[in-house]
This record gives C-alpha cells, sequence and structure tokens, in this order.
C-alpha cells in the first residue's frame, strides 16, 4: 500500500517552485505550519532531506531532492492525463480494420471522417481478428470493420455489404479457363488457406457444412503470399480479398475466379464492443461508416 498521497507530492512540487514555505503555502491553499509538518512527514517517509531548511536561511533543494522532484512532476503529470483521459479519448476515434480489407476501405472511411467531423481526431489500427477483439474490448479501437466472424456476443455489429470468396489460380490450372467455381470444384483440387486460427476454422466449417474436405497444401498469413503461391502452382488459394490485379507480388501472372455458392458468401461489418458508452458523436460516426 502506498504511504505518500498525490497531494503530499504536489506539496513537494509547489514548495520546490515557490522557493519557500510561505509562499508555497499560499499557492497551496495550506497553513505553512500544516506544510512544514507534511513535508517533515514525508522526508522521514523517504529516509533523507529534500530541501534544506533553516531559521533565517533560505531554502535549499538536496540532491537527492532533485530527484525526487523530478520523479514527483512526472508522477502528477502522469495523474493528470489520467483524469483528462475521456477528455482526450472524447476527441479522437480510433478505426480498427482487418488487415486484408485495409487498404480497400481504411484510407477512404477516414478521409470521409475527417471531413464529415473536423472536430475529431481520427487514427486507424490494422489487426487479424484475434487482436481486432482484444483491442476493441480494451478500448485500444472504438470500432473496426471486418469480416463477421469470431465475434461473439460481447460485441455489437452494423452490416457493410456481403461478399463472395474467389480463387487464385496459375494460368495452367485446369481450372483457370471457366468463368465461376463452386466449393465442389475447387475442393477436387489441393488449396492454400489463411493460418489465423479464426480464418482457418471458418473455412474447415464451410466445407464441413458442404460435406467436403480438401487437401490443404499450404496455410498462409497474408494474401499476397497465397497469390503468389497459387500462381506458382502449389495449389488454388482461397480468399475472401481480391487485389484489382492478375500479377502476384513477384510478378507472375495468375487468375482470379469467383466461387458462386450462396453458404459461402461472408458479411463485412462494423463491429464494436458492446460495452463501450454510446453517445451522439459515436452513434454518428457509425452511421456515416455503415
Amino acid at each position: 500500500m502506498l504511504y505518500l498521497t498525490l497531494r503530499q507530492y504536489e506539496y513537494i512540487v509547489g514548495v520546490a517552485d515557490a522557493g519557500s514555505l510561505t509562499h508555497a503555502a499560499a499557492v497551496l491553499n495550506v497553513s505553512q505550519p500544516s506544510l512544514s509538518t507534511a513535508l517533515t512527514r514525508v522526508e522521514a517517509r523517504l529516509g533523507a532531506a529534500i530541501f534544506q531548511r533553516g531559521k533565517g536561511a533560505a531554502l535549499a533543494v538536496t540532491p537527492f531532492g532533485h530527484r525526487i522532484i523530478d520523479e514527483a512532476r512526472s508522477l502528477l503529470a502522469h495523474a493528470a492525463r489520467i483524469e483528462n483521459h475521456r477528455t482526450e479519448a472524447q476527441a479522437t476515434f480510433t478505426l480498427g480494420c482487418f488487415e486484408d480489407l485495409a487498404a480497400w476501405y481504411l484510407a477512404p472511411s477516414l478521409a470521409s471522417l475527417a471531413e464529415r467531423f473536423p472536430e475529431t481526431r481520427f487514427q486507424s489500427r490494422e489487426g487479424r481478428f484475434a487482436s481486432i477483439s482484444a483491442d476493441l474490448s480494451e478500448g485500444r479501437m472504438d470500432a473496426a470493420i471486418c469480416y463477421d466472424v469470431g465475434f461473439g456476443e460481447g460485441f455489437l455489429r452494423r452490416r457493410i455489404r456481403e461478399v463472395s470468396p474467389v480463387a487464385f489460380l496459375a494460368p495452367d490450372h485446369p481450372l483457370a479457363t471457366r468463368s465461376a467455381l463452386s466449393l465442389h470444384d475447387v475442393a477436387a483440387h489441393p488449396v492454400i488457406l489463411f493460418s489465423e486460427e479464426v480464418s482457418d476454422g471458418f473455412m474447415r466449417d464451410l466445407f464441413a457444412r458442404t460435406q467436403l474436405a480438401p487437401e490443404v497444401r499450404q496455410r498462409v498469413a497474408s494474401v499476397e503470399t497465397m497469390r503468389s503461391l497459387a500462381a506458382h502452382g502449389a495449389g488454388i488459394g482461397i480468399s475472401y480479398a481480391q487485389p484489382p490485379t492478375q500479377l502476384s507480388y513477384d510478378g507472375k501472372p495468375l487468375v482470379t475466379v469467383p466461387i458462386t455458392d450462396p453458404e459461402a458468401r461472408a458479411a463485412i461489418v462494423l463491429v464494436w464492443s458492446s460495452l463501450r458508452e454510446r453517445d451522439p458523436r459515436f452513434d454518428a460516426i457509425l452511421d456515416a461508416l455503415a
């Protein structure tokens, strides 16, 4: 348990700034004897003198005192930031976004919000499913644009749109000439899936619901790695993100074909913690984003 209070640290800093007990007592709105007694107790607790005080002599700060005063200033500044946190938080809105969606949604959303709400500072934070869930729950994000996957009852959501997955294939793949594919078509060949647990579980459940069990040849962390492997013939990449180019990141040509099964469609949502306090500004931002 802490023995010294913030008020006592304020006394230390106040005396150092004032240069005398008399002046400090007036500024701090406390009697000089009470201030002197408080300083004596602080020094007794810390085991060393902070100020050199003598009758008729000017107040002097000891070397030990200079270190304590610097730390006390930092402590008081930090305490002030905690008290002002709500005001600062209200002036800032952190929009999260699933990494694979960020290139499409984040920049235009932030630009639109900045124009519509000029009094609010907007910042962004990207993540995967697990980190977005934690960031929303622990207040590092106010809301996030994400696939509606893996969020339980502790979250609220508003649908932005629905998307269908696509298949990434090498140009010489047997399915590359098709205009559309089904999950049954894809499952007959080795596939490349994302390695993240939530994403992998979503795809496994999707194939299980359609009674399919494809061979998973590779698991990857990013859509560009998936596209590169697919372009090199390592398997069919399955993704809900579709970069607008037919070249992989390393310059290999590839083909993108839509997967049209209705049950494969997924929602992109705006999600936030159900425990987050609502206010008119927050609701207006949600309306603008959705």
